[in-house]
């Protein structure tokens, strides 16, 4: 067998798998039992050399096409999985050819949608969900890719601050120019009703979800959300020049939404008397590159705002405003983020990303605190949070052996 491997990054580890078998037949190990979304094609999820990669067998031509458009997305910054290699020229023991394999990192502490319901979300946290694919699809066609099959199996949800950020897993039906033109927005918008519509009624089916959701509800939300976010951060704005500081809020209202405004068009009329706005360029991730510019952690997005909030009151309860924010986060880091985090025990790491965490803990302490009537210590609740609701959390990112 002559294989061939595409990657940008040779990873000898992944010519040891064993690539003359049907990827069906892979036995344990290499492949590892974690969580997976419904598939069209064979998937499987391996684990080699310490590292966790998940293989999915298709044609060479779709193979290689998928490839390179997830390489530009991640060029891009955008929230998809990471692809690693194409491998092509397999064969059996026969001599008989096999589909080429795409693979891609292991998005760890993500999953996909039916666990999350398996493991039993909340129905109130269900618009949450949809606030998670609304972001991504909004983000992927401001960056000019048109996604051609949205649905909740083609994504990936990591948990963000009690809420979830999606991640893009299937990008073989897409298609990636500097625009998507209104008409192909509207296309991905109907497609993601009609797909999320379906699967919600096939999670009725299953009992995984209570038969009193109604799934034209969500998809109506999902439309509403889609566009007021669209609008929000695209829209024209026309206002006096009197009122110039809507320019400040305009920004400061995408800021907290997530965005930073990269480029914004401003033009005033004829006789100086009217402005008129409109971003050019928005960028996701404003709490997270402003996280990790203080601290260095690099996290979802509502996390970052989440452990900003904290680092803020740690500002104000040890009167540190005299001082730098980076002196101060790295203060916070030093004093509470790090020796929290790491109270976890090593068999419960796989829990939870250690930002999650840290966000349940401060939710927990809330509730401790008003339980008590006073506030509690973060340690204490940290302490408490460990020995009484963590042990009950599935495990959520694969253990390497």
């Amino acid at each position: 067998m002559v294989l061939r491997a595409l990657t940008s990054r040779p990873d000898p580890a992944l010519l040891t798998l064993p690539w003359s078998s049907a990827l069906a037949e892979w036995p344990e190990p290499p492949v590892v039992r974690l969580p997976r979304g419904l598939s069209r094609h064979v998937v499987r999820i391996v684990q080699v050399q310490r590292r966790t990669f998940v293989v999915k067998e298709t044609e060479e031509r779709i193979a290689r096409r998928e490839y390179h458009l997830l390489r530009d997305l991640q060029r891009r910054g955008l929230p998809t999985v990471v692809p690693k290699a194409v491998l092509t020229g397999r064969v059996d023991l026969d001599g008989d050819p096999l589909p080429a394999a795409l693979v891609t990192e292991h998005l760890h502490f993500s999953l996909p949608y039916r666990t999350l319901f398996q493991q039993g979300l909340e129905l109130d946290r269900l618009p949450q969900l949809v606030d998670a694919i609304v972001v991504l699809l909004v983000r992927l066609h401001l960056a000019g890719f048109y996604w051609g099959d949205v649905s909740l199996s083609n994504v990936l949800f990591r948990r963000d601050a009690g809420g979830f950020a999606a991640y893009l897993v299937d990008a073989e039906t897409g298609e990636l120019n500097p625009t998507v033109a209104d008409a192909m927005r509207e296309h991905d918008l109907t497609i993601a009703r009609e797909n999320v519509f379906a699967e919600l009624l096939d999670l009725q089916g299953a009992a995984e979800l209570d038969p009193s959701v109604q799934g034209d509800e969500i998809i109506d939300l999902l439309d509403e959300r889609y566009h007021a976010l669209w609008a929000d951060l695209t829209a024209v704005e026309e206002f006096g020049v009197s009122e110039m500081w809507r320019i400040e809020q305009r920004i400061e209202r995408l800021n907290e939404l997530g965005f930073d405004v990269d480029e914004l068009e401003i033009v005033s009329d004829e006789g100086g008397d009217q402005v008129r706005i409109q971003p050019k360029v928005v960028e996701a991730g404003h709490h997270r590159r402003e996280l990790r510019e203080l601290t260095g952690l690099d996290v979802e997005d509502a996390q970052a705002r989440r452990l900003l909030n904290d680092i803020a009151g740690f500002t104000a309860h040890h009167d540190l405003g005299h001082l730098s924010p980076t002196v101060v986060a790295n203060r916070w880091l030093v004093d509470v983020y790090e020796p929290l985090t790491s109270m976890v025990p090593a068999d419960a790491r796989d829990k939870l990303e250690p930002a999650e965490m840290f966000h349940e803990v401060l939710e927990h302490r809330w509730y401790l605190s008003e339980r008590a009537g006073h506030e509690i210590d973060i340690f204490e609740s940290a302490a408490d949070y460990i020995r009484n609701i963590l042990p009950g959390r599935p495990d959520e990112s694969p253990r390497v052996h």
